[in-house]
């Protein structure tokens, strides 16, 4: 890792180590096995999470370990610069989950729904894409209809990371079609009660060791009390949530780009080709050079992302552009350095003999979920613009 003028603790330098030495100890070994099966790695996620790394900033009294944003993404890069599927399970239970009860939950949701999770007895998700409705968040067509002290929902959901194995799932339906957007409510939903199936599970280019489904809801009642927020709250609850997610996945495409590029700095020193070592030809060494310059970018815009959210837990100020200006040049740039990986390793970056072609397929999806490239730079530039 670079030197660089950030306030790296004792604190962070020790999570740095712990999370690299795990990552390399425990996931390396597993990660293409899981990989090319699709399996989900239930012993290696369960060790994650008697660690800490399912809640590391969410406080000691809900089950988390109560560090900061930093401490996160910075476990949270080195987990992915292993294995990005391990490293999105950890990045929904941190943020897509355990942030919206953090700001939005109940003292009674916290303690039933945010401790077993946080603390990595239980798994959680997120819900908010359907079939029809991916971007466009108001087009959702799943429904949830008062009936006295519960809500009986209706729907179907689709591309839920972790569904498959979730114990809990923050999932949003329209409570008041007519309201467009404004009628979006979120709920905490048990996977165990009736009215609860899992359809599909979605056969994935990357990331194919998480856990990834629709979900099926058929009069599921939920009881009035477990709704997150308020009535119509959903929308605002989501895209809250959603700012924290994207710079965990910021720091997912940084350590899938950090894995990229050693992989090719590594070979282009070691591979040789017409008398010389390929590192020293123009055209792989431009290569490196615009891999590594855009990494450390990316690094210095997804830890300032970081900064940002930390400070906002006293400042109370939203950190919307920061994670958004990371996740989409983060995103991008290890769908760059993955290509360009595999462009230096040549046949053999082709060959699942090589994680290469892995980190390929992984961080493709780092340019499409919580929010597309496109969706980044409308956000990017309406805010700058001064536009609602």
């Amino acid at each position: 890792m670079s030197n660089y003028l950030f306030p790296f603790s004792e604190e962070h330098e020790m999570i740095i180590q712990t999370a690299r030495d795990f990552a390399q100890e425990k996931i390396a070994p597993v990660a293409a096995e899981f990989d090319e099966s699709g399996e989900f790695p239930h012993e290696t996620i369960k060790k994650m999470g008697d660690m800490g790394f399912m809640g590391i900033e969410v406080p000691e009294e809900y089950g988390g370990a109560g560090l900061d944003t930093l401490s996160y993404v910075l476990a949270l890069e080195e987990i992915c610069k292993v294995d990005a599927a391990h490293g999105v399970v950890m990045s929904v239970n941190n943020s897509l989950y355990a942030y919206g009860f953090l700001h939005f939950g109940t003292e009674e949701q916290k303690q039933k729904y945010l401790r077993p999770v946080a603390s990595g007895k239980a798994i959680g998700a997120y819900s908010l894409t359907e079939p029809m409705s991916g971007s466009d968040a108001g087009a959702m067509r799943s429904r949830a209809v008062r009936d006295g002290d519960f809500y009986l929902l209706n729907g179907r959901k689709s591309w839920v990371t972790s569904a498959p194995v979730a114990d809990n799932i923050v999932v949003f339906m329209m409570t008041d079609p007519g309201k467009g957007a404004k009628g979006i409510s979120a709920f905490i939903i048990e996977t165990g009660k009736p009215g609860f199936t899992l359809g599909k599970k979605e056969p994935k280019l990357g990331i194919r060791a998480s856990a990834t489904s629709e979900i099926l809801f058929e009069d599921y009642r939920c009881p009035v009390e477990n709704r997150l927020g308020e009535e119509g709250e959903g929308f605002k609850i989501a895209m809250t949530v959603l700012d924290a997610g994207r710079i965990g996945i910021a720091a997912q495409a940084l350590g899938i780009a950090e894995a990229a590029y050693e992989a090719s700095l590594g070979y282009a020193r070691e591979r040789e080709a017409f008398g010389q070592k390929i590192g020293q030809f123009q055209g792989i060494s431009f290569k490196l050079a615009d891999m590594k310059t855009r990494l450390e970018a990316s690094r210095l815009l997804t830890y300032n992302a970081a900064i940002a959210k930390e400070r906002s837990k006293t400042s109370g100020d939203r950190f919307t552009l920061e994670a958004s200006m990371a996740k989409l040049f983060a995103s991008e740039t290890a769908m760059f350095c993955a290509h360009a990986a595999v462009q230096i390793h040549g046949g053999m970056g082709y060959s699942k003999e090589l994680p290469v072609e892995r980190y390929f397929r992984d961080a493709k999806i780092t340019e499409i979920y919580e929010g597309t490239s496109e969706i980044q730079r409308l956000v990017i530039s309406r805010m700058e613009l001064g536009l609602k």
